[in-house]
């Protein structure tokens, strides 16, 4: 196929990214979710470290702290 005939009949209006971005837009909503799983792991993770008084300090009990930190870092 000769480019420069195919170039020709794409609309003059189409900016160059046109294609690349669906691309970009994939990869910043992945990265987004990854960034989101490892905040959720590194909160749960402290969430399990912290002692009693703290715990009673923000309103939960070991029990639920214990939960929530066993959630795996996908769940919400």
């Amino acid at each position: 196929m000769n480019t420069a005939a195919f170039a020709d009949t794409l609309p003059a209006q189409w900016p160059a990214h046109t294609a690349a971005q669906p691309a970009t837009r994939w990869l910043d909503e992945v990265s987004n979710l990854l960034m989101h799983w490892l905040d959720a792991s590194r909160s749960r993770q402290t969430l399990d470290e912290l002692d009693d008084h703290l715990l009673r300090d923000i309103g939960l009990t070991r029990a639920e702290a214990r939960r929530e930190s066993s959630k795996f870092f996908w769940q919400a």
